[in-house]
Parts: structure tokens; sequence; C-alpha cells
């Protein structure tokens, strides 16, 4: 009996110890962070790749959603004038009608996600939006006196 409870704690004394050698393994670099200034007008404008196509986006916390201008929409080879538009949003200008699209990927920075929900907002949006569709799913986004901090 003696023998199987020294046995037994050997062995896991030698299980803790490879557990510790694992957690010595140096954890890989985090990948970099996005610093975006502040432009003059206050606000945080940066351009993103969507597919192959570049979009500039006003960067909006408060958006729920990736949100598109019909003609960034076009840019993406999106023909709005063929969309349904069955959603309903509120808007800075007011209510407006929007239709719920996918977008294959979207990179800003170095930080790449795929299968992005979007909306095509039909008429009052002045520019795109990066939205919490987007914003959300990065580890890590805040601002600071350096900037907008996104982190992928």
């Amino acid at each position: 009996m003696i023998a199987v409870i020294g046995f037994a704690a050997a062995a896991f004394a030698t299980a803790a110890v490879v557990r510790l050698d694992r957690a010595r393994v140096p954890a890989a670099p985090a990948p970099a962070a996005m610093q975006i200034p502040r432009a003059q007008d206050g606000h945080y404008w940066v351009t993103g790749k969507v597919g192959d196509r570049r979009i500039r986006f006003l960067v909006d916390t408060g958006a729920t959603t990736v949100s598109l201008t019909p003609n960034d929409a076009r840019t993406l080879g999106v023909d709005p004038d063929r969309l349904a538009y069955r959603y309903e949003v509120s808007t800075a200008d007011g209510h407006a009608r929007a239709a719920k699209v996918r977008l294959t990927s979207l990179s800003v920075g170095g930080a790449t996600l795929r299968d992005v929900d979007a909306l095509v907002i039909e008429k009052g949006l002045p520019t795109s939006l990066l939205g919490m569709t987007y914003l959300g799913r990065l580890s890590k986004f805040e601002a600071g006196p350096e900037g907008l901090v996104l982190r992928p």
C-alpha cells in the first residue's frame, strides 16, 4: 500500500513539473495594435479593405453594425437598387431603411475579420461607419490621449 501511494505521489509530482515547464514557454507575441489619430473634426477615420476594395470609414462605437452608403456598396460590387430594404434603423439624420449584407472580409490595419455583418443604408448616411459588428470582434479597442487603439 505504501508503495502504491509513493508511486501515485511521484506520478502527480512529475505531472505538475511538466505543467510548470509548459507554462514557462513564452507566449506568441500579441498582434500589433493599430493607432488611429483623432482627425481635425474630432472623429476617428480609417481606410478599410473589404475584399480587394478600399472604403473610408468613420469609426463609430455607437453604431450596432458596419454600415455602408449606397455608393460604397457599389464600389464593393453590390447593386443597392437590387437589395431588399427590410430593416428600419435610426441614424443621426433620423430613421432610414437598411438591407443586410455580409462582407466576406474586412481589414483595418492588421486586423482582418471574416464574415462581417453589415447594412447598406438606403438614404441619409453621409459616410460608411465602422460599427460594432467589426469592433466588437476585436480583442480590444480604446480611446486614449494618443488616439484610438484597435487590437486584433
